[in-house]
């Protein structure tokens, strides 16, 4: 017998960051997407949180999970929780924190959506919460913050990248979600930017968007920066191959756009 999908209704909630929607999903029982203003932010699965539907979140969890098992991680944005959800299905110990700015998206989620294992969630500004962190606190940083289709400055600039490197552990490894446009002007810089204070920077991103040929979303991943294999329609810059991209391109400094 076929899988009826998610008949649920629609959830329309006005949060800080704008107009929230909740959308099932036709297809999964329980499945829902996330929307700001009409724009997809986030998707879970609350039957099955490895269900991912956003590519970038598919490269996100295969770069964790290549790192190995974390005791800690920091999550700065939220969204519906998509990665902390997997991460706890995959190691129900890890302890988590989550920095999200914006209350009535946060109060939204846990009313409708709730993660089947509780997550610290401290509501705040991603950057001044990560200059407060303890040094050495974190194995992973996941970083998705955006203010509309922008990533603001204080998480863009090196001082940004500076303090993730104090909060991380030796072996720890910072994972960014960029978005860009050809030709990909943001995430070069991104790229000399992160690599001006980690000495091992890499991006995975699908083949069409690193080859400058659509939008789209790029994983930016520093530090200890594990071996993760590129799918057949993805690419992996790294090394040599990565200077190269990042041309002439300069670190974004703090207060500079």
């Amino acid at each position: 017998m076929a899988t009826h999908g998610n008949r649920d209704t629609p959830r329309v909630a006005a949060v800080a960051s704008g107009i929230a929607e909740l959308l099932p999903d036709p297809a999964r029982p329980q499945g829902w997407t996330l929307l700001i203003d009409g724009v997809p932010q986030s998707y879970v699965d609350l039957a099955d949180p490895q269900h991912l539907a956003f590519s970038y979140v598919r490269q996100i969890a295969r770069a964790v999970r290549a790192h190995g098992v974390p005791e800690r991680v920091l999550h700065l944005g939220g969204g519906a929780l998509t990665v902390p959800r997997l991460l706890a299905r995959w190691w129900p110990g890890v302890a988590q924190k989550v920095v999200e700015l914006d209350p009535q998206l946060v109060a939204l989620v846990l009313r409708e959506l709730p993660p089947a294992q509780p997550v610290e969630i401290q509501v705040g500004d991603a950057r001044e919460a990560l200059e407060t962190e303890e040094p050495h606190r974190y194995d992973v940083i996941v970083t998705d913050v955006f203010a509309g289709a922008a990533m603001p400055g204080s998480i863009a600039s090196a001082g940004f990248a500076a303090a993730a490197r104090r909060a991380l552990r030796p072996d720890g490894l910072l994972v960014m979600n960029l978005t860009d446009v050809p030709p990909l002007a943001s995430t070069r810089i991104q790229a000399a930017t992160a690599r001006s204070v980690f000495a091992d920077v890499a991006l995975l991103a699908d083949s069409g968007v690193l080859r400058g040929r659509r939008a789209g979303n790029v994983v930016l991943l520093a530090g200890a920066v594990p071996e993760v294999r590129p799918l057949r329609d993805e690419r992996l810059l790294r090394g040599g191959e990565l200077v190269v991209f990042s041309g002439g391109a300069r670190p974004r400094l703090d207060g500079f756009a």
